[in-house]
């Protein structure tokens, strides 16, 4: 089941994060969760998260950001999406991602947005059949 992230969801979510690109879990400390806190109370930010097994296995993060354009309409933000290796190929990412597109609708966003970095086949081909196009737009990133 797809749903909203929550209080204590924290753990599981960084454990699912080592399937990203981090190495480790991150620390006990009270910047980790004030930062998890800020997220949370972030009516604009959405960590949404696929239960299965009794776990977090699938997850992304859907931002909604303001806009001065497109008669003030905000467009949407994915990132972060990822599922346990374990769980992939049955459709957990694939709901998180639609759950996304829902309230990107709710929000009136004119577009919704991902990059990512894989360069594989099959990834670039599932953002495809989850109506996403590399072909509108440029991605461009500056490290910091």
């Amino acid at each position: 089941m797809v749903r909203e992230a929550k209080q204590e969801d924290l753990q599981g979510l960084l454990q699912l994060y080592l399937c990203l690109h981090e190495t480790a879990v991150s620390e006990e400390s009270e910047r980790l969760h004030a930062v998890w806190q800020q997220i949370l109370g972030d009516p604009m930010h959405h960590v949404l998260v696929y239960d299965a097994e009794d776990r977090i296995v699938s997850s992304c993060v859907c931002l909604i950001v303001p806009n001065l354009t497109r008669g003030l309409r905000p467009y949407g933000l994915i990132e972060n999406v990822v599922t346990l290796d374990g769980f992939r190929g049955r459709g957990y990412a694939s709901a998180c991602l639609a759950y996304a597109r829902e309230i990107a609708i709710e929000n009136h966003c004119y577009k919704l947005m991902l990059m990512t970095g894989s360069k594989q086949e099959r990834t670039l081909e599932f953002y495809r059949r989850a109506g996403y196009n590399a072909a509108d737009k440029t991605g461009f990133v500056q490290w910091l």
